[in-house]
């Protein structure tokens, strides 16, 4: 008998065709922003054309595809598909809006609230005592804390930088100085129980974060408060579409980067989310 002990799938592999679930649109825009960064630094030759590059991009972000599959795929190597998603996700963060920039925007609208929450992205778990900074023990998993600002109708604004799963929810505002971006422009944000304390103005000062009641152990809540509380979890459940909006990006179901690239990545995901949902 005849041993046979090549490879079954063969010596160059199985290549299909599998459904992106995103728009041409999507595809289109981001290919013209490709083409016109390569005509602004001088890049006159890539392996593929801007419209492949963003396809296969797009893959990756979306769909969490491994690079060296789609390299496989394409006739190029795993590294220039890791350089691409890099250099792509750099050009679409630097497209990410402000926090300042985007509540004027609201502003100038005649918003008058937006919301606020709070979400851990998961990271894989990595040993040492660098990795210990980013268990969260309210999720019970090792991530990075992401804070984010939505209109009234649950449209992404703004994302904060990524930090370590054990910040909590009111330092992270703290830190990029929230509360007084929103009295700057004269709007308010609602936001849930785990924001309660962030805003420390005065008694007669109007808030800038408005927050539910918590009941106590031998102070339980009035019916007055607990009406209060459904009206205003009803008031901030749009925000719950546009952070699953942000999340249908499968590349976050576990980001296995460097942590330190994970804000650039998040917001290069809010440039493309909001392109997509605006169409």
């Amino acid at each position: 008998m005849k041993k046979n002990n090549r490879p079954v799938e063969g010596p160059d592999g199985l290549v299909y065709t599998a459904r992106l679930p995103l728009s041409s649109a999507t595809l289109n825009w981001l290919a013209d922003l490709l083409r016109g960064h390569f005509k602004k630094i001088g890049s006159r030759w890539r392996a593929l054309p801007a419209g492949k590059i963003a396809g296969i991009v797009l893959a990756v972000l979306r769909c969490d595809q491994r690079p060296g599959d789609l390299a496989g795929g394409n006739g190029i190597h795993r590294t220039t598909v890791t350089r691409w998603v890099r250099e792509v996700v750099g050009l679409l963060a630097a497209r990410a809006p402000r926090l300042d920039r985007a509540l004027k925007k609201i502003a100038r609208k005649g918003g008058g609230v937006v919301l606020l929450d709070g979400s851990v992205t998961r990271t894989r778990r990595r040993t040492g005592a660098e990795n210990r900074k980013n268990y969260s023990g309210k999720n019970k998993c090792h991530g990075l804390l992401v804070i984010a600002l939505t209109d009234d109708r649950g449209r992404l604004l703004w994302v904060s930088a990524a930090r370590p799963g054990r910040t909590s929810e009111i330092t992270a505002c703290r830190h990029d100085k929230l509360t007084a971006h929103l009295r700057a422009v004269g709007l308010g944000a609602i936001a849930d129980l785990g924001f309660v304390g962030l805003d420390d103005s005065g008694p007669d000062a109007d808030p800038a974060v408005i927050t539910g009641y918590k009941a106590a152990r031998n102070r339980p809540l009035t019916r007055g408060q607990k009406l209060s509380n459904e009206a205003l979890a009803a008031a901030r459940a749009p925000v719950e579409p546009g952070f699953a909006h942000l999340k249908n990006w499968r590349v976050l179901g576990k980001v296995r980067t460097d942590p330190r690239w994970a804000t650039s990545l998040v917001r290069a995901l809010l440039a493309l989310t909001n392109q997509e949902v605006a169409r």
